[in-house]
């Protein structure tokens, strides 16, 4: 495993994070005994994982929880998240959540609390009135870090992380990422290194690039949109470059490395519902870097895309 500092928060964190939510939460999603999604998450530690995302809604506190029980805790970095509905919410809201993800996890305190799926417009009201109260929580040591995370599938443009990298208190945040969704090269990364924001990479894998029958889809909607030029659909697979001459070993494995190896990801997080999955995803993400000429094609051909990719949890229909 490899090893990074998360910005400037000091903790030192796997290039590798296990994600408990997406359409898996951790075999939850397909009807996984509690017995294997605890196997999952060890399985995930034992080959040097130490970041572990999870959140209240994806109801896998419990699972992560019971997994880490027999490991030392000084030695993983555990991060939730709660979602905060509207103008209602207060710092008793905030305070209630924290407490109530402690008792989930079995934990006396997170090393990350994110406030989750920011919209832009709910963004002022979580500086402004939530943040305050995570930070006393932060100064009673319940909370180590404050972090945010976007709703990428309703923010495509980043509007809220733009704002949010440069603006007190973040120390961390949550964004999506791809090969086919490459804005925050521009807009996000620049700012997050200037400023030591940790940051963690979401949607990194998705449908897009496990189904090929979904891929044509989405790539012939692009082309009739005028987004791509039709002669990327002549070769038949638009991304089977990724696999000529060896440079990847699936376009999973390509999106995995594309994203690693990005200069400003910190943690590129993975989520699985099958254990046998796991030594395969940190192995892609270990992996060397895409070949430069490949890289190069990929921001030339996509990387004016917005929004590509990030489909919410949920069966596909191609």
């Amino acid at each position: 495993m490899e090893y990074r500092p998360l910005g400037n928060t000091g903790l030192t964190v796997s290039v590798a994070g296990l994600g408990c939510g997406g359409n898996s939460r951790l075999g939850q999603g397909s009807g996984a005994s509690v017995e294997e999604s605890i196997a999952i998450v060890r399985t995930a530690i034992d080959l040097g994982v130490n970041f572990i995302d999870t959140a209240g809604v994806y109801g896998t506190e419990e699972i992560v929880g019971a997994a880490i029980r027999p490991y030392d805790r000084d030695k993983l970095v555990i991060s939730t998240k709660a979602i905060f509905r509207g103008s209602d919410d207060t710092a008793a809201t905030v305070t209630g959540k924290v407490e109530a993800g402690l008792k989930r996890l079995g934990l006396d305190h997170v090393d990350i609390f994110h406030f989750h799926a920011v919209s832009p417009a709910a963004y002022g009201h979580h500086r402004d009135v939530l943040a305050p109260a995570l930070l006393k929580l932060k100064d009673q040591g319940k909370v180590r870090h404050v972090g945010i995370t976007e709703t990428g599938p309703n923010d495509p443009e980043q509007t809220m992380l733009a704002q949010a990298v440069h603006e007190p208190p973040w120390e961390v945040i949550m964004l999506a990422y791809s090969l086919m969704n490459q804005g925050a090269r521009r807009n996000i990364f620049p700012v997050t290194h200037q400023r030591g924001i940790g940051t963690l990479l979401m949607f990194v894998v998705r449908n897009i690039f496990s189904n090929a029958a979904y891929r044509r889809a989405v790539f012939a909607k692009l082309v009739d949109q005028g987004q791509l030029d039709r002669s990327i659909l002549a070769e038949g697979d638009p991304l089977g470059f990724l696999l000529a001459e060896g440079a990847a070993a699936s376009i999973t494995d390509a999106a995995y490395r594309y994203a690693r190896h990005e200069q400003g990801a910190d943690v590129i997080l993975f989520g699985t519902g099958k254990k046998a999955h796991v030594e395969q995803n940190v192995a892609s993400i270990l992996r060397p870097p895409l070949p430069p000429a490949v890289v190069e094609r990929l921001h030339a051909s996509f990387g004016h895309l917005v929004g590509v990719g990030l489909d919410l949890p949920g069966p596909v229909k191609a």
